[in-house]
Formats: C-alpha cells, sequence, structure tokens
C-alpha cells in the first residue's frame, strides 16, 4: 500500500470513529431528552470540548445538539398528544 492510500485509510476510520462518538450523543440525546442536558458534558462523556461536540454535531446532523433535544422533545409532546386524543 502507497503511503497516501495508507494515509486515506486512516482517516476514513477516524471518520468512522468520530461519526460513532456522535451516535453516542445522538443516543443519549433520544434516551434522555426530558432532562437536563449539558452540551459540555455531553462532550466530555465522549471525549470532545463542547465547541468541537456542536461543530461536529452540527455538520453531521444538520442541526446543533441544542436543536436536535428540542426537535426530539417537540416530537415526544405531539406523541403523547396523539395518543391522548385516539
Amino acid at each position: 500500500m502507497c503511503p497516501p492510500a495508507w494515509r486515506q485509510a486512516l482517516i476514513a476510520a477516524q471518520h468512522l470513529r468520530d461519526l460513532a462518538r456522535l451516535r453516542r450523543v445522538r443516543d443519549r440525546i433520544d434516551r434522555e431528552c426530558a432532562r437536563p442536558l449539558d452540551v459540555e458534558a455531553l462532550g466530555r462523556a465522549v471525549g470532545l470540548p463542547g465547541r468541537q461536540l456542536c461543530r461536529e454535531f452540527t455538520a453531521a446532523y444538520g442541526r446543533s445538539p441544542y436543536a436536535y433535544v428540542i426537535a426530539r422533545r417537540d416530537q415526544r409532546h405531539h406523541l403523547s398528544l396523539e395518543r391522548q386524543t385516539s
């Protein structure tokens, strides 16, 4: 394997690890969105500073962690209302 291909493989592996970390954050938000969530604490749980977590999460999911929390809370609220009216 030539050095550039080796380097590309390392970059791809790092990208997969980064996505896995972001998935863990997203899954935690999904599980705990009813609780108060702190971006710094979410970042610490996956080894990222809060600002970096915000940048990477936004790049991966198209919205900030805070916006994702609000959307999940809204979604759960609407589901709850639908169940009550059914």
